[in-house]
């Protein structure tokens, strides 16, 4: 079975101890020569300045294809743009364009009065200025949609509108996003369709965050979690289950897979190494 390529999600730090964290997860993954890796931006665009200089130091200090997270949130046009070009000037290329969730203390997203409408408004002004622009999707329907249905045609219209990839939100079984792929390529897209995997590092919390985002959790990985939470073999589990995931998804034809680390990397290392993925420096040995 052929090795699939990698890349990593990290979130900007805000505070010191947070950056030596940054920094230690950085160093645990760069070694594994992932394809390019990204900083989140935080919700209603709390960490802009945080983001942007995450974004240049990663790539100067660790020699990383970098891509900087971009939201429609509480920002007016000329505002998100002048970050996309704070970018470009750290030689920054890569974005992944998102319409953002709403600022803390909103139940809903509203656009700024002169700001992106959405993600597809922000897409097209980015791959106008010649960036490349990676977007989300949903294997498991979003919350706010109509329906599946509903949920592709946005994609193909994130795609029609100059996205180059599309990056999934964490799911649970193999089976939901290979049928999500499926269907994508079945109205059109043509776009590679990445799945995010996420490493369980903490099941509470990640249950509380899937059941925000409408990813379903099936019956037997909740009872499986329970008792390993009980029996201290949480990390065991979260190993297990994330690499079998990824075996699975690699078997059935999936070429690159995304890790949201949580700036937490030693699930994801393990997992990598679960599949084969070893550190340069290893394999140079080797050879």
């Amino acid at each position: 079975m052929p090795t699939p390529s990698i890349s990593f999600e990290f979130f900007p730090p805000k505070s010191l101890e947070a950056s030596f964290r940054l920094w230690d997860c950085v160093s645990t993954l760069a070694p594994l020569a992932p394809e390019w890796v990204s900083v989140t931006y935080g919700a209603g665009g709390t960490t802009r300045e945080l983001t942007r200089e995450a974004v240049a130091t990663l790539g100067k200090q660790f020699d990383l294809r970098v891509a900087g997270h971009l939201t429609c949130v509480d920002a007016s046009r000329e505002e998100t743009m002048e970050v996309a070009r704070g970018f470009r000037a750290a030689g920054v290329t890569d974005i992944v364009a998102l319409r953002g969730d709403a600022p803390k203390g909103s139940d809903r997203f509203e656009p700024h009065p002169e700001g992106f409408n959405n993600s597809l408004e922000l897409i097209a002004a980015l791959a106008a200025d010649d960036f490349n622009v990676r977007v989300g999707c949903y294997p498991d329907t979003h919350p706010e949609a109509a329906g599946a249905d509903a949920d592709i045609a946005w994609l193909k219209r994130k795609i029609d509108a100059g996205a180059s990839e599309a990056i999934s939100q964490f799911f649970f079984d193999a089976e939901t996003f290979l049928r999500f792929r499926d269907r994508c390529a079945a109205e059109g897209i043509d776009a590679p369709i990445v799945p995010g995997i996420l490493p369980i590092e903490n099941w509470k919390g990640v249950s509380k965050f899937a059941a925000a985002c409408g990813t379903t959790i099936p019956d037997d990985l909740a009872a499986a979690f329970e008792v390993a939470v009980r029996d201290g073999r949480e990390d065991l589990l979260a190993i297990a289950q994330a690499a079998e995931l990824a075996d699975t998804l690699v078997s059935e034809g999936v070429e690159h897979l995304h890790f949201y680390t949580l700036n937490k990397p030693e699930l994801t290392r393990d997992v990598c190494a679960a599949l084969g993925i070893a550190p340069r420096s290893a394999l140079s040995r080797v050879a």
